[in-house]
């Protein structure tokens, strides 16, 4: 506690102290988790205020749990939306990685979506530029997903903003109705690495400790900010290699790869149960919702104090401190506390030893 360290379970100490290999999510942790909204642009990364207002409206109208790239959209510039009058959404979920929100615009019902590139492109048709919607061909896919790599490549967080007009107007929308979207653009996001970050991992491969990143980001964002803090990419798998593999091969896999990006919270603890196969004791570091099955099924379980309330009651180990050098500390005094359970066990099983020896020669006698 002098460390500004919450111990919930005073047992995970000494798996702490025992601990080998150490996963943690990327955003918040390996990050200050301080995003800012840094560029709101069209397909071909021209600056678009249409793209910003049609993400502002859509972080605005929906009623799920606001996420931090939700509150850095809204914090970025104050719009005034009460024009438009909502009909209804289609909340967001770890599946589907998109939301989408349903407005009244122009006398029509506009549906508008933002999401994860990847998943948004499966459900476009079409894509504006410059005014004029044009068909999305296999050609001009690869294209406008090369725009959204580099962006990804520069360390940006990035989301796609689509739209449509409902042809038939209904009180009641569904995720049947994200189909046919014309792609607007993209909103980008910067999320430094904490300064920390760099030395706490130098510390514990010091220690030993073997250091893995799992996070529903993509691998470009991931890979920037791994070569930031220093960590080295061995090998790199995303979720459509692990649904494909079965519990053996994942085995294997998890032997080699130390990047894991665009996971589903299922497929982190999917990774954590591959470790703990292997005969590691696994610790694990996250703050979001997308974290609490991880942080149940890990060894130890360590979040922050501003991480969201189910990964702080389904974590062991709370930090308070934004700093991650306190890890290594941690790890030491988890080690002295298993050396010292180590040394009374000997040392009782030593002195019942005679006790019991004296007392059957005594029976025997």
């Amino acid at each position: 506690s002098k460390k500004e360290v919450i111990v919930k379970r005073l047992n995970s100490i000494q798996n702490f102290g025992a601990m080998d290999v150490l996963c943690t999510d990327k955003t918040g942790t390996l990050t200050l988790d301080k995003i800012v909204l840094e560029k709101h642009c069209d397909v071909v990364r021209k600056d678009d205020d249409d793209v910003l207002r049609f993400a502002y409206i859509n972080s605005f109208y929906q009623t799920g749990l606001k996420n931090i790239l939700d509150r850095a959209i809204l914090k970025y510039e104050r719009l005034s939306v009460k024009q438009y009058k909502k009909i209804d959404e289609m909340p967001f979920d770890f599946s589907r990685k998109i939301m989408s929100v349903v407005v009244e615009m122009n006398g029509k019902h506009r549906i508008i979506t933002k999401g994860a590139p990847e998943e948004v492109f499966k459900r476009c048709s079409k894509y504006e530029l410059e005014g004029e919607i044009l068909e999305m061909e296999q050609l001009i896919l690869t294209d406008l997903k090369e725009e959204y790599d580099n962006l990804s490549a520069e360390g940006f967080r990035v989301l796609a903003v689509a739209y449509k007009d409902a042809e038939n107007r209904k009180e009641v929308y569904s995720k049947d109705d994200e189909q046919n979207l014309i792609l607007k653009g993209y909103v980008a996001f910067l999320d430094p690495p904490k300064p920390t970050a760099k030395k706490t991992i130098e510390a514990l491969k010091s220690l030993g400790i073997e250091f893995k990143v799992l996070t529903g980001d993509n691998e470009l964002v991931t890979k920037k900010i791994c070569s930031e803090v220093g960590l080295d990419v061995k090998g790199l798998a995303t979720e459509e290699v692990i649904e494909k593999l079965n519990d053996e091969e994942l085995k294997e896999l998890v032997k080699t790869t130390n990047i894991f990006a665009r996971l589903s919270p299922l497929q982190k603890e999917r990774v954590i149960h591959a470790l703990h196969e292997n005969k590691h004791i696994v610790g694990y570091l996250g703050d979001g919702i997308n974290d609490a099955s991880a942080l149940k099924a890990a060894d130890v379980g360590i979040s922050v104090d501003n991480a969201a309330d189910i990964a702080k009651e389904s974590a062991d180990i709370i930090l308070l401190k934004k700093s991650l050098i306190v890890l290594e500390d941690g790890v030491i005094e988890g080690r002295k506390t298993f050396g010292n359970i180590l040394k009374y066990i000997k040392m009782g099983a030593s002195s019942n030893f005679g006790n019991m020896f004296s007392m059957t020669g005594a029976s025997l006698f």
